[in-house]
């Protein structure tokens, strides 16, 4: 691994003036400086975090990486995390990845040049093998994924449980023919994956067909719950339930509903998965799985801020619970 003395010798200058552009001393000519950066790129040097501590050079500063930050559940997610490290000394910056690889490896650099601390993901777009290079310049948090990873801390919830058990719900009350909505695809591997999965367990076991009609693939916001409804009511073989992967689009297919004549849940009964604060505000009001969002947000800071203050921290996987709340739209 390359020093400041390796900097110095291969950009010419001395220790001192290295030193002065890591740190951003004023009195550095703009050629010094290029000559410096360049060699630190060259040799993939980055100042020690340990060592700018101990000198009092941190900033104090967690990252959080969101898909995107208008999900009510990521909003909810994001304040928790806040609230949490500002009691700590820690500010907060927020990046949107919108599900864009290489805006979230742009992010993941600010590790390297030493922006934030440290980083909590809410959701990776990557593979884990193109995100785990930058573990080495800063402690990297797993919230709200999913992966087999036993280096890096996860806080998570089995979502597999929780698609389990609302789809056991909806068979206990007499449903059989089941659609079924997911943020990602309708796939082994990727996104939702977990969620695929314990919906076709719990199908499996109650003998129940999974038509393929009735899978909506990378659904997300209350237009997409009133696309999805729309394009059921136009079907002539209908499902008798639905389960959605999150409280937007089941609000958006309980307001298309009542515009459509149709009786929650005596016509159709509907479900969420997170439990926003607007399942109780919707009419009727939405059955859905739980997420315990602030108990998430202040454990990841709580393990990120943990991991800062002692880099050689055990590396722990935390699952919170998860259930199913029964309200009125099943």
């Amino acid at each position: 691994m390359a020093t400041i003395i390796d900097v110095a010798r291969l950009s010419g200058l001395s220790k001192t003036t290295v030193s002065r552009v890591i740190n951003n001393h004023a009195y550095v000519s703009e050629e010094k400086r290029a000559l410096v950066l360049k060699a630190m790129k060259e040799l993939d040097y980055y100042p020690n975090p340990a060592a700018r501590r101990l000198r009092g050079q941190v900033t104090t500063t967690i990252g959080v990486v969101v898909p995107k930050i208008t999900n009510p559940f990521f909003a909810y997610l994001v304040d928790a995390i806040e609230q949490a490290a500002y009691k700590n000394g820690y500010q907060v910056m927020i990046f949107q990845s919108n599900e864009d690889r290489e805006k979230e490896l742009s992010f993941l650099n600010l590790l390297k040049t030493k922006q934030v601390d440290g980083i909590i993901m809410t959701a990776i777009e990557n593979d884990w093998k193109a995100v785990e290079p930058f573990t080495k310049y800063g402690p990297i948090v797993l919230c709200n994924e999913y992966i087999n990873e036993p280096s890096v801390p996860i806080i998570k919830l089995d979502q597999f449980k929780g698609t389990y058990m609302g789809i056991k719900h909806l068979i206990e009350k007499g449903h059989q023919k089941i659609a079924y909505c997911t943020g990602g695809l309708f796939a082994e591997e990727g996104k939702d994956k977990d969620r695929n999965r314990g919906y076709q367990k719990a199908m499996e076991e109650a003998g129940a067909s999974i038509n393929p009609n009735w899978i909506f693939v990378d659904r997300h916001t209350i237009e997409d719950g009133k696309s999805v409804l729309k394009s059921l009511l136009e079907m002539d073989d209908r499902p008798t339930a639905v389960f959605t992967g999150s409280d937007e689009i089941a609000a958006g297919m309980i307001a298309y509903a009542e515009e459509q004549g149709i009786a929650i849940p005596n016509d159709l009964a509907v479900m969420g998965f997170d439990d926003q604060p607007l399942a109780e505000l919707i009419s009727p009001k939405l059955t859905t799985v739980r997420q315990p969002v602030d108990q998430m947000g202040e454990k990841a800071a709580e393990v990120i801020i943990n991991r800062l203050h002692d880099e050689n921290a055990q590396t722990y996987h935390y699952e919170l619970p998860i259930e199913v709340i029964v309200r009125q739209s099943t």
